[in-house]
């Protein structure tokens, strides 16, 4: 019988495992520690906005301080893995290190602190689509430039310690692709109907068919890339990866292009052209329509013992629905939101950015408006650190 090692799973057995019940102090290398870096005893979250001339600033969410990050090439897309925010532009990628993040080691977690700091930028050409892993001071993050079809991987401890250094940088045929972290090596796009699991040196180690990649994301079971007739979920097989399709149920709507949910949990929901949401579980490798009350325009599974998924519709309310039966639990009126609307979820928490600040949202409190959080900067693209 094959068995899958969880894309966590693999990158822990490469560090020095710890007891849940008398966790030593981490070395500098282990546990998600770097040099320099306070351990402390909860989750150190933090929002991150940049407004469209590219100023960017962050606030503590338990504190209420505020920190201002610099300027950078104003963006049009934004992404984090919970540590680092990837400011995505036509020519490249600015890397901030928000100073915060959360070490996954199954049972337990690890919280750190450090000074947060604007590290530089990867050039390339096109507006690049960003894929990251579930650590950030270990393992990789894939960046792909779409108008020269340049995969690129850097090198998420290089990270930690303030530098940018690329440990693979492919070139392909230009297309929207993707390259996502997977093992020592990565899952990349090569054109528009294949994509290739590739080694650490970029040699082929699989291949597998995926009309339209588009949309990435990596759970605790593994690395999920969305296609037009499904998806793809890569594991690891000892270090042999095994790219298993996931294919619609018949007669689907439209297919999901993007990929959110609460980090590190099973379940994603999927978002294709706002007709409803698609949850899957990749777990059980199964597809789940769930139908809603408006067309959303940002969906995410919490994938809690409630079963909540959080949606933003396009008339501007945040609503929560029910996984297990679909049904929408809870609104909120219209809120005053912006074009740009993102949306990112955690343990306890809903955050949808506005025209002049942030939403929080306890989604499981009736979808109740919690705090409205004034930014230092206007909040254009938003992420959540310290996760």
């Amino acid at each position: 019988m094959r068995r899958r090692t969880p894309v966590l799973a693999l990158s822990l057995l490469l560090l020095a495992g710890c007891s849940s019940e008398s966790a030593p102090e981490p070395g500098p290398t282990g546990h998600g520690a770097v040099a320099g870096a306070a351990e402390v005893a909860e989750p150190q979250l933090h929002l991150v906005a940049i407004d469209e001339d590219g100023r960017a600033s962050m606030l503590d969410l338990l504190a209420g301080t505020e920190t201002d990050l610099g300027s950078l090439t104003p963006a049009e897309k934004v992404s984090s893995d919970g540590r680092y925010v990837f400011a995505a532009d036509g020519s490249g990628v600015s890397v901030v290190d928000s100073g915060v993040w959360t070490w996954d080691h199954v049972d337990h977690f690890h919280y750190y602190r450090s000074q947060p700091r604007t590290l530089g930028r990867v050039t390339g050409e096109g507006v690049a689509a960003v894929s990251t892993g579930m650590l950030s001071t270990a393992g990789t993050t894939g960046v792909f430039f779409p108008d020269s079809g340049e995969a690129v991987l850097l090198d998420n401890q290089a990270l930690s310690r303030g530098t940018i250094t690329e440990k693979l940088r492919l070139r392909g045929e230009p297309h929207q692709g993707l390259v996502a972290p997977l093992g020592e090596g990565a899952l990349v796009s090569r054109n528009t109907s294949t994509v290739d699991a590739v080694d650490a040196r970029g040699g082929k180690l699989a291949s597998v068919g995926c009309p339209d990649p588009s949309g990435t994301v990596t759970t605790r079971v593994g690395l999920v890339v969305g296609c037009a007739d499904g998806a793809v979920l890569a594991t690891l097989d000892g270090e042999k990866p095994v790219l298993t399709a996931i294919p619609y149920p018949e007669g689907a709507a439209a297919p999901a292009t993007s990929f959110d949910g609460r980090k590190g949990r099973p379940t994603v929901a999927g978002l294709g052209d706002g007709s409803g949401i698609w949850l899957l579980d990749t777990r059980e490798e199964t597809w789940q329509w769930l139908p809603t009350t408006t067309r959303v325009v940002a969906a995410a599974a919490v994938d809690d013992a409630g079963g909540h998924v959080v949606a933003v519709g396009e008339d501007d309310t945040v609503q929560v629905y029910d996984a297990g039966s679909g049904r929408r639990l809870a609104s909120t009126g219209p809120l005053d939101l912006g074009e740009n609307v993102q949306l990112t979820v955690d343990a306890q928490r809903a955050y949808v950015n506005g025209t002049d600040g942030v939403y929080e949202i306890d989604y499981a409190d009736e979808a109740r408006v919690a705090r409205e959080l004034e930014m230092p900067t206007k909040p254009v693209h938003l992420a959540e650190t310290g996760r």
